[in-house]
């Protein structure tokens, strides 16, 4: 596994910033990998930090937009039928669907920094037939802190980039608990207007 790992991430750093964006679209690897690598591409000077964190936010946000158009178009039973193919199970949809029908569309954001639920709930949304301009806004918003958090993991660890989960796994704790405030805060304010 890790030399198809290596050959992956070799292919798309010879390709630059389209191979990050391409990296996050694709998500054969995870993104944490992706663009830690890339950060380490930016310690060695192939890439420049701005370009690689607009790379990364457009390849992260596409590969949302489309399972959101999944989600949009295909509903529930396409998805139970082949999200498998995307790695995305029934437990992902349930605990996905639940979350969002709880927090709405702030969840959107909060969410991405959180592991299991981060891809899946773009579906929800999909299904909910939520504003697709509102959804890509989210998204954005959640893509930039993400991909410069990663970008700068992987600039720090420089030739160690590989160990970049274990680096990061202290800070998902903390950053989930604030993100879930962050979407408690959202809901509580949204419940307020009405």
């Amino acid at each position: 596994m890790h030399e198809f790992i290596t050959s992956v991430l070799d292919w798309l750093a010879s390709l630059g910033y389209i191979g990050i964006a391409l990296g996050l679209m694709l998500e054969i690897i995870p993104s944490e990998i992706v663009l830690g690598y890339g950060g380490y591409m930016i310690s060695e000077g192939t890439i420049g930090f701005a370009g690689a964190v607009v790379a990364g936010t457009i390849g992260g946000t596409i590969a949302q937009l489309f399972l959101y158009w999944l989600g949009y178009f295909g509903g529930r039973p396409m998805l139970e039928k082949y999200g498998k193919y995307l790695l995305i199970n029934q437990h992902h949809l349930d605990v996905s669907e639940k979350w969002f029908k709880q927090y709405g569309a702030g969840v959107i954001f909060s969410a991405r920094f959180i592991p299991v639920v981060r891809h899946a709930i773009s579906i929800p949304a999909g299904i909910a037939g939520m504003s697709a301009l509102k959804f890509t806004l989210y998204t954005i918003a959640a893509m930039v802190p993400w991909t410069i958090f990663f970008l700068y993991l992987g600039i720090v660890l420089g030739e160690n980039w590989s160990g970049i989960k274990e680096v990061a796994q202290p800070f998902i704790i903390p950053v989930s608990i604030i993100a879930l405030g962050a979407g408690a805060v959202y809901l509580l304010a949204a419940r307020k207007r009405v």
